[in-house]
């Protein structure tokens, strides 16, 4: 293999050199690594004409096309580069602007009034590369910019405007610092819920916490997962992140099933209400009798309502109607998805997910999968409305909050990325590389660093899409929530790619449009009246701290994470523009952490590299219990019991960490649910998969007991004292 080239290739596709691992050291990506990435990204590296052509393509793309594929900017003005050759220079630039509210401007300048920015050779041409700023303002939005010189080709340029920053809700930019539960939804007991956590649940627990003062509601990414399969249930790795999981559908709300007598016969079964009944009293989350009980109802009131309403053009069916023509090919081919999935493992005994359906099916367009579709519409509508159930019940749930004065509501979370084998990547074959998948660089506690198993984006694919993928995604996210979380904020700059079959300290990062990234996500936000906090634990990028400020993206802040030199910080010193929390998903419970039971439990799983590694991290939890302690001695919020860092856990301790929380100068401030409760065991451990039962915990109390406690209320009521 031709090493220049390879190496340039990789330059041209995004692949960085080196970067500074966990000890500051320099560290270069080999050629291996690099030939494995290019070759995960669909690059023929095995012939040296071959190799030559795609860089002669990306060149042409770079250097030798008028427009670039996007631009994008903040503000109302927006400039971009045009590559003009030596016999085009001095020609008339003509311009056809197509706004997106359907209005045209159309105008004509000479190219020999932009100023040069480079100029130099390509294939044998001149080519003189010079800046050309469009004289008019523009609105925020998706606007599209033809041009051609003299009587040449038509070239294309997406316009992307947004508005200086993400957008506030107006308590905050009053100066008002917000308070919020997070809750991992599935964990939610209730007494009528059946054996999850559903969107009913989430209703009584805004109900609950809107007057005593709460601005927002976290929960865990509420990502379409796969009903054929729903032990496959980690939030984090969706089917499809366009839509969302239907397990979460309250069954007793929908509004077919109070008249449905068919429903209604069944749930007065002896042995059905044994099973809810189960269910509901298991202490971890059984996703296959969750399933299979509510696919079981759900089905008959499907049936009801095709009888009652589509048959008949009620108002019902007018909505159902309406939903699914917004929702439009990508909803109807993720019904497809759904049913496919579910009559291929029923029939054929294939595993879920398309890579294990026969090949005549794993191509959505192709002549089986349509035909299916087609033979098959009751089964493919059936999902859809699952769908719209599922998309009635959680809007319903944030218009409660917003009824009720939150004035954020829902706080949602979006996933860094899909399962290789959901409905997402099976529907967007380009966009996603399946040879390879998303993870991390070795770090202190994960030696040989991490593969998540899921498929980077390519940032080419992105490009040549003009971003419109990720804005869909986006919006789609957004249209639910008054914020959004983004879990690995750093993926808009750059990811650990890590090729098929290789180990992740084989990877390398990629890079992506981080600025055109962030235009859409600020256009997005402001549009939807969505705050955006991005997840930014770890090794973070001096271009990523950078631009989350100018962009009015919110930090992520871990107050167990936070501090200099062994100390705490003070709450004076947490920036203003975040969300601070004491601990998360992937960490211990805030007893757990005190108790050191994560150490335990880690050590239980072989989770330690070395005995060295657990020593360390015993010795420095024993560090920060005596840190906390002083430090809440400091803001005079230091508890009755404990008194030393050896001494058990109390409520106590557990408010006044709360209360040290309160008082910080983030914005936003978010009290885990399952701390108030003092719950021992954490919901998730990273590392593992089948050794501990992620994603399945449920909370120790039903959500009407939790209500019912005069002391959770003075608790929260001093933690809105505090916070105002």
């Amino acid at each position: 293999m031709n090493q220049k080239l390879i190496q340039q290739l990789a330059a041209l596709r995004g692949l960085g050199d080196a970067y500074h691992d966990y000890r500051g050291e320099l560290k270069h990506f080999s050629l291996k690594t690099k030939s494995a990435i290019l070759e995960a990204m669909g690059c023929k590296l095995d012939d040296a004409g071959a190799l030559a052509e795609q860089i002669r393509n990306l060149e042409s793309l770079r250097s030798r096309s008028l427009l670039p594929p996007v631009a994008a900017a903040r503000g109302s003005r927006i400039g971009f580069d045009c590559n003009i050759t030596g016999s085009e220079f001095g020609s008339a630039l003509v311009l056809t602007l197509r706004l997106e509210d359907g209005s045209v401007r159309e105008g004509a300048v000479s190219t020999a009034n932009f100023p040069e920015l480079w100029r130099g050779e390509v294939g044998g041409s001149w080519i003189t590369r010079r800046r050309f700023e469009l004289p008019l303002d523009l609105p925020p939005g998706y606007h599209e910019l033809q041009a051609r010189i003299g009587g040449g080709a038509m070239h294309r340029c997406m316009l992307i405007m947004s508005a200086p920053q993400c957008y506030e809700p107006p308590a905050i930019i009053a100066g008002k610092r917000l308070w919020g539960v997070a809750v991992q939804l599935y964990t939610m007991r209730s007494r009528d819920n059946w054996g999850i956590g559903d969107f009913r649940d989430l209703g009584r627990l805004i109900r609950w916490l809107a007057p005593l003062g709460a601005g927002f509601i976290g929960v865990n990414p509420l990502h379409a997962l796969c009903p054929t399969e729903p032990r496959k249930s980690s939030p984090y790795s969706a089917s499809n992140r366009h839509f969302l999981n239907v397990l979460y559908i309250a069954v007793p709300a929908v509004a077919e099933f109070p008249s449905c007598a068919a429903a209604q016969a069944r749930l007065a079964d002896a042995q059905f209400a044994a099973r809810l009944t189960k269910l509901r009293a298991d202490p971890l989350v059984d996703y296959q009798g969750v399933a299979d009980a509510k696919f079981e109802m759900l089905q008959i009131l499907y049936h009801d309502f095709r009888d009652t309403q589509l048959a008949k053009g009620g108002t019902r069916a007018a909505s159902f109607h309406a939903f699914v023509a917004a929702g439009g090919e990508n909803l109807r081919k993720h019904a497809c998805f759904d049913a496919l999935d579910r009559h291929l493992h029923g029939g054929v005994g294939a595993s879920s997910g398309w890579m294990s359906w026969p090949k005549p099916y794993q191509d959505p367009d192709a002549a089986a999968a349509v035909r299916y579709a087609a033979e098959h519409p009751a089964d493919v509508e059936f999902f859809a409305y699952l769908q719209w159930l599922a998309h009635e019940q959680l809007t319903q749930a944030q218009a409660l909050a917003r009824e009720l004065g939150m004035p954020i509501g829902l706080y949602g979370d979006y996933a860094v990325g899909a399962s290789a084998s959901g409905s997402e990547t099976w529907i967007d074959r380009t966009s996603n590389r399946l040879q390879a998948e998303i993870g991390a660089p070795p770090d202190p506690l994960a030696l040989k660093g991490q593969g998540w198993g899921i498929p980077p984006p390519d940032p080419l694919a992105m490009q040549n899409d003009r971003l419109q993928g990720f804005a869909r995604l986006i919006r789609a996210n957004m249209r639910y929530y008054g914020a959004l979380r983004l879990d690995h904020v750093m993926s808009l700059f750059r990811l650990w790619w890590v090729p098929a079959n290789t180990s992740p300290l084989a990877g390398a990062y990629v890079h992506y449009p981080m600025y055109q990234l962030l235009t859409v996500l600020a256009l997005e936000s402001v549009r939807n009246q969505c705050l955006v906090v991005g997840e930014d634990l770890g090794v973070v990028p001096d271009e990523m701290r950078v631009a989350m400020p100018q962009f009015g993206i919110y930090h992520y802040k871990v107050m167990l994470f936070e501090k200099d030199g062994g100390v705490f910080r003070e709450p004076k010193d947490f920036v203003r523009q975040a969300l601070a929390t004491v601990t998360t998903h992937d960490m211990p419970t805030l007893r757990g952490y005190w108790e050191a039971l994560d150490i335990e439990l880690r050590a239980r799983l072989h989770l330690y590299p070395s005995a060295e590694t657990q020593a360390h991290v015993v010795a420095e939890r024993d560090q920060d219990r005596v840190a906390l302690l002083s430090a809440l001695r400091a803001q005079g919020l230091a508890p009755g019991q404990p008194t030393s860092a050896h001494e058990p856990f109390t409520a106590e301790l557990a408010q006044a960490l709360h209360l040290y929380l309160a008082r910080s100068n983030a914005a936003l401030a978010a009290v885990q649910l399952e701390d108030l409760l003092g719950l021992t065991e954490p919901v998730n451990v990273p590392g593992t998969s089948g050794e501990y039962p992620n994603w399945q915990r449920k909370l120790s109390m039903d959500v009407e007991d939790i209500a019912a406690r005069a002391d959770l209320a003075a608790s929260l009521a001093d933690i809105e004292r505090a916070r105002a």
